[in-house]
């Protein structure tokens, strides 16, 4: 078994009413800041011990699937690094 960090990224679905996101570009653009988007995102790391990357993609991509995200709302991306 070899030590993996899996990160999840969660986003909300374009489309998609993001009041979090709008407070703050709204607050942003008070200050100065022109942009013309922002969108909110979680983001949950997750240490592991699997036989390989593509395994710790897999459980990451399960527990994104079965608690991290709702998919009819969220997008999420999963990426896995090695620990050492």
């Amino acid at each position: 078994m070899t030590a993996y960090t899996a990160t999840v990224t969660v986003r909300l679905k374009q489309g998609v009413l993001d009041p979090e996101a709008e407070t703050t570009k709204k607050a942003l653009q008070r200050l100065g800041f022109e942009l013309e988007s922002l969108r909110s995102a979680d983001r949950f790391e997750l240490d592991l011990d699997a036989e390989s990357a593509d395994a710790a993609a897999e459980r990451a991509d399960e527990m994104a699937e079965r608690l991290l995200a709702n998919p009819t709302i969220h997008d999420y991306e999963v990426e896995v690094e090695s620990r050492e």
